[in-house]
């Protein structure tokens, strides 16, 4: 049994070799389908001392149906099947990713500090909900200033819609969005267009519809706890054949998709205990299947642990991925422009200056105390400058865990949107927009899903019911399983010429494009933020770059008050203002080129002047 890989691989000669990991299970066949689910052949499978089974099969051709019969008594899905075209109870089908002509093979990837994630969801990006609806959008987002677009997970979950976080088979990618020859098409078109494509994976829990895991090995472990109930099995006892599964994943996606790095889903509830923890795994086989391609695969943890660990080196017992996330600025950015406290908001009670802190030290809780946890939290970042450090003000998560996934679109005011914009967009770290957020999208992004089993149905509901019913929602909540809860979510992209939405949109592009051509725009170390008094009222001045007197360096003013202000430090500005917010083009009011002297409420100006050593 010399192919390393699970599920059925398919060579262009019509060989097919399945392999499957069951060592609960004496015997196995692969049961293959005609026409019918009632018209059968089987191949008996041999099996090693691990329980792996593997069989072959000549003049297999592409889309042939099969099951894993286990012991002569029950008939199963492939848990690492490439393709479910029928869904998660159905047979599983053979793919051949070989089938594809790749044209990318000049492509050299996008560098970490280079980095600007668009975050969609394939469902709700377009009314068609498709990789290849996405596609005819995507010169819109490169000329918007996007590097990268971020997929929520594409794995195979239950029905025809959801969020992808209940999928079922990791390998297998979602029918309703056109199943895994698009997802190559839609690699290669984004390659073309000089974007990179990460893809989100989940790796701390299968979803419970069409899970059938555990009839076929010890793939979960009692010793932990998640969220999600079980956990998945990294350490102990037949433990390697499932950390093998999820090292494959990785392969499979590299090999066979050509992504380009990978967003690792909450982390914390990933428990491994073994001597090289399962995420430093990920990241060495990521370096390894990068090679051929000659250009980098980022590894990005989704954490809200504040552990710098997780990017340290293996000499400093840290796991070496490239970044992850940073939810400290998206909190105070939140909490700043909303004034809501609920939660875990609770511990943004000083929303200015703890944003302060976030802009020059990354971490707000790098090792103080926390409320709403009831302990000390985090650890300084340490040497990791911010391009390690992914930041928003925007996620799916953070719009669709509230009760009616209201967005900034509905929450704030135009200036308040252009504020937040403005301060993700200079600060030090990578910047992760949201789908829509850059036109100021209104229509909400709910959580919804498509579970066929009614009692998971109910118990989603009723979960949803229980988890707000002591905030100020509106008595009927969106039911997560109507299509029109789906629906509702789909972007307008829609922005009319003139409008506040169009201006926003501006104002990202011209953010975008400083970012990228500004001497600074990449140098994620030199920064001083601080909060200076005007009127008696906040503003942040945001510095960045060093002492370097003969580098030109940009230097921020943020009004974070709803008052009009001063601005302060006249006297330092140059006559160069790079841009302000509320210029006519951004949907604001001013006019002209007079000298700026104030700020207009939730208002900023960039200027740039030649250095100090201030920074």
């Amino acid at each position: 049994m010399r192919n390393n890989q699970v599920g059925a691989k398919l060579d262009r000669h019509g060989r097919c070799t399945w392999r499957v990991w069951a060592p609960l299970a004496q015997t196995a066949k692969i049961v293959l389908f005609g026409p019918s689910e009632s018209s059968e052949s089987a191949i008996t499978m041999t099996r090693d001392s691990l329980g792996y089974f593997e069989g072959q099969c000549d003049d297999v051709q592409s889309g042939q149906r099969y099951f894993v019969r286990l012991d002569d008594r029950v008939s199963l899905p492939d848990p690492a099947s490439k393709w479910q075209p029928d869904g998660v109870h159905k047979p599983s089908a053979v793919w051949c990713p070989d089938h594809f002509q790749w044209t990318d093979h000049a492509w050299q990837g996008v560098a970490l500090s280079e980095l600007v994630v668009y975050e969609m969801h394939v469902g709700t990006f377009t009314a068609e909900g498709s990789f290849a609806a996405i596609i005819p959008r995507l010169a819109e987002l490169r000329q918007l200033g996007v590097t990268a677009i971020e997929l929520m997970p594409v794995g195979q979950f239950p029905g025809e819609r959801g969020w992808g976080y209940d999928g079922t088979y990791w390998f297998a990618v979602q029918q309703s969005y056109g199943g895994p020859s698009e997802l190559q098409r839609l690699v290669n078109a984004c390659h073309a267009c000089g974007m990179a494509v990460i893809l989100d994976v989940v790796y701390n829990h299968f979803g419970p519809e069409g899970n059938y895991l555990s009839q076929f090995g010890p793939y979960f472990t009692d010793k932990y706890d998640t969220p999600w109930g079980s956990a998945v099995h990294f350490d102990g006892e037949s433990s390697k054949p499932v950390r093998d599964f999820v090292l494959d994943n990785i392969r499979h996606w590299i090999r066979n998709f050509h992504f380009d790095g990978f967003r690792l889903d909450a982390i914390h509830a990933i428990h491994d205990e073994s001597p090289v923890h399962i995420l430093a795994e990920t990241k060495e086989v990521a370096l390894l299947e990068a090679k051929p391609f000659n250009r980098p695969i980022h590894i990005i943890a989704e954490s809200n642990l504040n552990d710098v660990r997780l990017l340290d080196d293996a000499e400093k017992s840290g796991y070496g991925l490239d970044a992850q996330w940073s939810d400290d600025f998206h909190h105070c950015v939140h909490t700043l422009l909303t004034g809501e406290r609920d939660g875990y908001y609770a511990d943004f009670d000083q929303p200015a200056e703890q944003l302060v802190k976030s802009l020059n030290d990354v971490f707000v809780h790098d090792g103080c105390h926390s409320p709403y946890r009831g302990a000390n939290h985090g650890a300084p970042v340490g040497v990791h400058t911010g391009e390690k450090f992914v930041i928003s003000i925007q996620t799916h998560d953070q719009v669709g865990n509230r009760a009616i996934g209201d967005r900034f679109g509905t929450l704030l005011s135009p200036a308040q949107q252009r504020l937040a914009a403005g301060l993700m967009l200079i600060a030090p770290n990578v910047p992760m927009l949201f789908m829509g957020e850059e036109y100021g999208e209104s229509r909400p992004f709910p959580f919804f899903c498509d579970f066929g089993d009614e009692g998971l149905r109910e118990a989603v509901r009723k979960g949803r019911r229980e988890e707000f019913s002591s905030f100020a929602w509106p008595n009927e909540l969106p039911d997560p399983m109507a299509k029109q809860t789906f629906e509702s979510a789909i972007l307008s992209w829609d922005w009319p010429a003139g409008s506040t939405n169009a201006g926003l949109r501006n104002l990202y592009v011209e953010l975008l494009q400083l970012r990228r051509t500004h001497p600074v725009g990449q140098n994620y170390k030199d920064r001083l933020a601080e909060l200076i008094t005007s009127n008696g009222n906040s503003v942040l001045r945001l510095a960045r770059g060093g002492a370097d007197n003969q580098i030109e360096h940009l230097v921020a003013y943020f009004n974070l008050s709803d008052k009009l202000v001063d601005v302060p430090s006249l006297d330092e500005l140059s006559l160069n203002v790079l841009l302000n917010s509320d210029e006519e083009r951004f949907g604001g009011s001013a006019v002209g080129d007079e000298p700026i002297k104030q700020l207009q409420p939730f208002a900023f100006i960039i200027t740039s002047r030649r250095g100090s050593n201030e920074t």
